[in-house]
């Protein structure tokens, strides 16, 4: 289940919704550009489409490549852009994150993947958990990348509890979660829960429809330990060491996210890495490219271009 950053009303609500999970389903439509044959790798498994300079577009927890559906077409005009999915989303086999380490691994198979195909420093986009991805690559390669952009994604998702959290204090909240969430696979689906955990990730009628599709579609397994991982990484002690220039994407609305409140916990949270910029996108949730697809656009052609 997406509830990586969830909207700030619906975190308390959301805990016991999200430990309801689904059982693994059909493959989710492609992206809506001409792709190629996937490389996978342990972790991940990449498709690319279009010709220019690389880059590379990491979706969120138990979210397939089709999240980017809608800017893949303009932005493979001008870009070779690199298609991530994480493996055990999108109906996707597991792969070697039935294991402890998801998210160190997609690391790695991202960084030997850009030196493998020799794509330089390629700019980097990542929602939600592959926001926090992005930012550890970042931390630990800043010579295979040239940029960051994060979308709706916090360096610890804590943050969301207060300022005083840590992750000590989350971890057994997060443990639990990943071992019902886990529990559920091979069992019937259970959808009580999924509608208000879609609606406050998505807007738009049909970007609700997409995002409870995708829920459905990952393995509870990997999106269980991916979850517990996502909640026991507290990057904020590295901010400051991250030279890569980042931009960070964060939604808003007037009912749920009031900008002010949603800015002021964004730059609290990227506020000590050197070089960031804040870009708000008003009348939009988590998933900020389905809701408003031609901002997210116009926000990730300035990202690319200056």
């Amino acid at each position: 289940m997406m509830i990586s950053h969830l909207p700030l009303r619906l975190l308390a609500a959301a805990i016991t919704p999200l430990l309801v999970l689904h059982t693994q389903a059909a493959h989710c439509a492609p992206a809506a550009a001409a792709v190629s044959a996937e490389t996978r790798l342990d972790h991940i498994s990449v498709a690319v489409t279009g010709k220019g300079s690389p880059v590379i577009l990491i979706p969120g927890l138990s979210s397939p490549r089709a999240t980017w559906d809608e800017v893949v077409p303009a932005l493979a005009k001008s870009h070779r852009v690199y298609l991530v999915q994480i493996n055990g989303f999108g109906g996707d086999a597991p792969g070697g994150n039935l294991k402890p380490g998801i998210l160190d691994g997609v690391v790695s198979d991202l960084s030997g993947y850009i030196a493998t195909n020799k794509l330089g420093q390629p700019a980097i986009v990542g929602h939600s958990l592959g926001g926090l991805v992005g930012l550890m690559f970042a931390k630990a390669h800043p010579d295979q990348l040239s940029r960051l952009m994060v979308v709706d994604s916090l360096p610890f998702y804590g943050m969301l509890f207060g300022p005083t959290a840590t992750v000590a204090m989350i971890e057994p909240r997060g443990r639990a979660m990943r071992d019902q969430m886990i529990a559920q696979y091979g069992k019937p689906a259970d959808t009580s829960g999924t509608e208000a955990v879609a609606n406050g990730l998505a807007l738009k009628p049909g970007s609700r429809t997409k995002v409870k599709a995708w829920m459905a579609a990952a393995d509870p397994r990997v999106s269980g330990a991916a979850m517990y991982e996502d909640l026991t990484t507290d990057l904020r002690p590295v901010m400051p060491s991250i030279t890569t220039p980042i931009t960070l994407v964060y939604p808003w609305d007037v009912t749920n996210r009031p900008e002010a409140m949603v800015g002021a916990l964004y730059k609290s949270a990227y506020g000590t890495a050197p070089h960031v910029t804040y870009v708000a996108v008003g009348d939009s949730a988590h998933f900020v490219m389905l809701d408003q697809p031609a901002l997210f656009q116009q926000a990730l052609e300035t990202f690319l271009t200056h």
